[in-house]
């Protein structure tokens, strides 16, 4: 991942999309993706704690930048390997329809 890419989703807002439904089970998060009133049982994705609190965060409103912030303070995590982290995490929500960027 380049500095500039990083740079590039750092400073972007996103929202979650109404085409996945989440839901908190237990300590874990799943994400199903809805297609026509379906779900897509096929593509159901099991968040691990950190991957979790990043989609809790994905408000509309707070920056990635912020996000990053948040995880550093509430998990062992340099900041360095939050970023990557983050930025992995929304480039596959991007993927799968999962987020959108706010303008």
């Amino acid at each position: 991942m380049s500095p500039g890419c990083s740079e590039y989703y750092l400073s972007r807002c996103y929202e979650k999309s109404s085409s996945i439904v989440s839901r908190k089970i237990d300590d874990e998060v799943i994400l199903v993706p809805i297609r026509k009133n379906v779900g897509d049982l096929e593509s159901i994705y099991t968040l691990n704690e950190v991957a979790s609190r990043i989609w809790e965060l994905i408000d509309g409103k707070r920056k990635v930048r912020e996000i990053k912030e948040i995880i550093i303070e509430e998990f062992d995590v340099s900041p360095q390997e939050a970023e990557k982290d983050a930025v992995e995490f929304l480039q596959q929500l991007e993927k799968m329809g999962g987020i959108k960027t706010v303008e």
